[in-house]
């Protein structure tokens, strides 16, 4: 799978979630897919819900799994915007 049909295939798959974030007041954005890692930020009523983190994993990670079997990790920027955790992420990036 290319880039562009593996970076189109999640977007299918984000269109899929989406109305369920959107009924809880929440959205998600693709921010970028790169060596089978999805960067989405989550939008809304999602960046204070205490159970983000288990919708980001339990919904979308499992979902976008279904559309891109190989992506092997989703990430929630927005978690990272303002925190120096964001080095972390280049770092998983490097290791893969």
């Amino acid at each position: 799978m290319t880039p562009e049909e593996k970076y189109s295939e999640v977007e299918k798959a984000l269109t899929e979630i989406r109305p369920f974030l959107n009924s809880d007041g929440g959205d998600i954005e693709l921010v970028s897919v790169e060596d089978n890692i999805v960067k989405v930020r989550l939008t809304g009523a999602c960046i204070a819900c205490s159970v983000n983190q288990m919708t980001l994993k339990s919904g979308v990670e499992m979902t976008i799994k279904k559309y891109v079997p190989e992506i092997v990790s989703v990430i929630n920027v927005s978690d990272f915007e303002t925190s120096t955790e964001a080095d972390h992420v280049t770092s998983i990036k490097e290791e893969n």
